[in-house]
């Protein structure tokens, strides 16, 4: 199983701050796994349409969406960070 978390505007949009699934069928990558949330529609299809605005970690550690992910990883989905 996957645990995935959402922070910031993404939990909020979600209403919720993570989610436990099994790995999607064909998932290997982030950006697959992106594809498959987006597919779910609503809010997901809104959050994941641009993945270029969100960032990713891996099992706590900032990943790319073609990081490879496997059943069992943590995947955390954030806004990029800026700073002042």
């Amino acid at each position: 199983m996957l645990r995935i978390l959402y922070f910031a505007w993404l939990r909020d949009r979600l209403g919720r701050s993570g989610e436990t699934l099994p790995l999607p069928q064909g998932a290997h990558s982030v950006q697959d796994l992106i594809a498959a949330l987006r597919a779910r529609g609503g809010e997901y299809a809104a959050i994941f349409a641009k993945p270029e605005l969100i960032r990713v970690a891996v099992n706590q550690s900032f990943a790319t969406i073609a990081a490879p992910i496997a059943a069992h990883d943590e995947i955390a989905f954030f806004p990029p960070v800026t700073g002042g």
